[in-house]
């Protein structure tokens, strides 16, 4: 038997279980893995309140590593011992073993533990779908980062910064604008007591952002839209805040013609092929040192009501991690 949180309804962290389930056996193209890391996201918290509604009872968590124990008959690129990694779009990460289909998994690198790995799978494949696919970034263009100090804005403010790019940063507050700039934010604005847009035209000489990247929602949706230039692109990646109103077409025009997309990380790496050159990539600039992955706080597994308190709360550093 193996041991898993899971939910028999829809609510708050209270409605977490943590619960023996079956193992299970794998089928001939699966892997049974042995987690050693867990990673712990706002997707999870959608899932278990029914923002994101799945069949219940249901397991939660998207990303995790650990250990292949054993290999599906037809299985020829892994085999027991392999340190390896996945994000999948199907909850269930949260468990001390689960039985994965093994095109959705990749084998680690040396020089990238297992803890690093599940706590930049999803957040890291996020940051590079972000950057390099759904807006390419070019050297020099101003970009809005929200959130630039959790899981993924910590990743993607370094890795635009690498490309070059030149970073504004909002956080919600005064005790991480030293962080953000540790990770190169150029200026940083903090949301709790600034005027954001206000702000942006400021830096940018009133020109505005060519990009923004907004994981918040709700509260933050019109500012983000008010800082972009023309024919700017606003990509809402995220409902920390709660999800955005529905938008009239109109309000794009007004303000210059703007692009909007609403991406998931799950449509960009529906490929084998792209996850394979999204995960090298990830590894390859995590290798660089360019990108560090910050691991701001770990629970164990039966504590993983108490890592969605202090998500939702924005008390959490970089990434968080269950251990089971």
């Amino acid at each position: 038997m193996a041991r898993a949180v899971r939910i028999h309804e829809y609510g708050g962290p209270e409605v977490l279980r943590l619960e023996e389930v079956p193992a299970g056996a794998p089928k001939a193209k699966q892997l049974r893995i042995r987690q050693t890391a867990i990673g712990v996201n706002f997707i999870d918290t959608y899932h278990r309140s029914g923002l994101y509604p799945v069949k219940l009872p249901s397991g939660l968590g998207v990303e995790a590593a650990g250990i292949v124990v054993e290999a599906g008959s037809k299985v020829t690129a892994f085999k027991p011992g392999d340190c390896v990694a996945y994000t999948d779009s199907t909850p269930g990460a949260y468990a001390d073993e689960r039985v994965m289909d093994a095109t959705r998994v990749v084998k680690l690198p040396e020089g990238v533990s297992d803890q690093q790995a599940a706590a930049m799978m999803l957040k890291g494949l996020t940051a590079w779908f972000l950057l390099r696919r759904c807006y390419r970034l070019r050297r020099n263009e101003f970009v809005l980062l929200h959130a630039a100090t959790g899981g993924v804005g910590l990743i993607a403010l370094q890795w635009a910064t690498a490309l070059g790019a030149k970073v504004i940063a909002v956080v919600g507050s005064d005790e991480k604008v030293a962080l953000a700039r540790e990770h190169g934010a150029m200026e940083v604005i903090v949301s709790s007591r600034e005027d954001i847009a206000g702000r942006v035209r400021a830096i940018t000489k009133k020109k505005g952002v060519s990009v923004v990247y907004d994981g918040v929602g709700k509260d933050t949706f019109y500012a983000s839209l008010d800082s972009l230039r023309p024919r700017g692109l606003m990509v809402s990646y995220g409902n920390a805040s709660g999800p955005v109103p529905p938008i009239a077409p109109l309000e794009l025009t007004k303000r210059g013609s703007l692009f909007l997309t609403r991406p998931t990380l799950f449509h960009y790496t529906a490929k084998a092929s792209e996850r394979a050159r999204g995960a090298r990539e990830l590894f390859e600039i995590v290798a660089s040192g360019k990108v560090k992955v910050l691991i701001g706080q770990t629970y164990s597994l039966s504590n993983a009501a108490q890592a969605h308190r202090d998500l939702e709360a924005r008390r959490t550093r970089g990434s968080a991690l269950l251990i089971p």
